[in-house]
């Protein structure tokens, strides 16, 4: 089965075409700057990347534009549209309604819609992505696979906030989670690495990338997670603050004479280790500059493992114990350093790093010692792979 995978952002769409039997990428690409001008990069397996400039007005001139690279004579990897089996969507936001992936109908449609609230910046944009590919392929079964998803297996003393509840009950204020279908992928892979069944399994996911989460994942299931309401909260990320004290919003508002919206647009996008270090969000930088003396750059490294640390040890004490850990996403998988500065807060659990082992970047691998109490292991994340196996299991 060929499924075509779709993650619509709104001014780009990044894509994948996979084999389901052999789980390879067929092609891959993305479409930049829709709406503005616009530019495809399609890259079949294989064969050198294509790069087109075109003018993409909006998404459905996007999707058209991909169909017709996956179709090329040249450059294409199919004859024909009709060898697509279905399209898996990767969705943002589900709210409380969506608990799994589910097969897009008109009630799905308006379900994300009224999750728009939730996610104004990414809920319109994956449904622009869905609407434009029922129009080019009609006939073709779409499938829904939600990040917050995974996360709706959590307990509500984990997800609420301490607010009036009916603030819960009126406008759903509690905590939803992210990255689910990195953190759903990572655990299983990890599970089944260590050799655990779901049943009586204690695993940490650490996705660490410029958007950071961890995820408590017990006997199978989400049961805490360190992003809220929104990606804000939980850890320092690239420029992201994290969580702070809420009152900070008032009084920078007040000292800086702004809108909450300004100052939320601060804490989203220049806070972190960017707004921390002032130097920037990319941790090859900041090793960078930390080595050639750069005292800020230096904190900003020391905040974010100390985070991380933190919340690992807090999701220990929910589960009451940890059989491995493991780091994904663009840092945990390429970061030696920053893996290594993290497990040495993590002593008391007898965790021990080996460093020849830990001295791999974007391969699955151990890198705890022979008799660390706790494994701990690098695993590539494939979020698209994710999506193109839920697309499979239901269609």
């Amino acid at each position: 089965m060929l499924v075509f995978v779709v993650n619509c952002g709104s001014s780009s769409l990044k894509y994948q075409l996979i084999d389901s039997e052999s789980e390879k990428v067929i092609a891959k690409g993305l479409c930049e700057r829709i709406g503005i001008d616009g530019r495809l990069t399609h890259k079949p397996t294989g064969k050198d990347e294509v790069v087109k400039e075109v003018a993409m007005p909006d998404h459905k001139a996007a999707v058209s534009f991909v169909l017709e690279a996956l179709s090329d004579t040249e450059c294409g990897v199919i004859k024909d549209l009709s060898e697509i089996d279905a399209v898996g969507h990767r969705i943002v936001h589900g709210g409380e309604k969506f608990a799994k992936s589910v097969v897009i109908t008109d009630e799905v449609m308006k379900a994300i819609e009224e999750c728009n609230d939730l996610a104004p910046l990414h809920n319109p944009a994956n449904l622009i992505g869905i609407t434009a590919c029922q129009a080019l392929m009609p006939n073709i079964p779409m499938v829904a696979v939600f990040d917050t998803a995974f996360h709706q297996t959590m307990p509500r003393e984990a997800y609420l906030y301490g607010v009036p509840f009916e603030y819960y009950e009126q406008y759903k204020v509690r905590k939803y989670g992210f990255h689910g279908t990195s953190h759903s992928f990572v655990s299983k892979r990890l599970l089944n690495i260590i050799g655990k069944e779901n049943e009586e399994s204690k695993v940490i996911i650490c996705h660490l990338g410029n958007g950071s989460s961890i995820t408590a994942v017990k006997n199978g299931e989400s049961v805490d997670t360190s992003m809220g309401f929104t990606p804000l909260d939980g850890l320092l990320m690239g420029t992201r603050s994290g969580s702070i004290d809420p009152a900070v919003v008032q009084f920078l508002a007040a000292k800086l004479d702004c809108s909450l919206d300004d100052v939320l647009t601060i804490l989203n996008k220049k806070s972190g280790v960017e707004g921390i270090s002032g130097v920037s969000s990319d941790f090859r930088d900041l090793e960078k500059a930390s080595n050639e003396g750069n005292k800020r750059a230096t904190i900003a490294l020391d905040m974010f493992a100390y985070r991380c640390a933190q919340f690992i040890g807090s999701y220990v004490a929910v589960m009451n114990g940890v059989d491995a850990i493991a780091f994904t996403a663009g840092i945990g998988e390429n970061n030696i350093s920053m893996r290594k500065k993290i497990c040495e807060y993590l002593g008391y659990l007898g965790i021990c790093i080996d460093d020849n082992k830990n001295n791999v970047r974007g391969e699955e691998a151990c890198i705890s010692t022979e008799d660390s109490n706790v494994s701990v292991y690098v695993i590539p994340t494939n979020e698209e792979l994710a999506i193109a196996r839920e697309t499979v299991a239901l269609i």
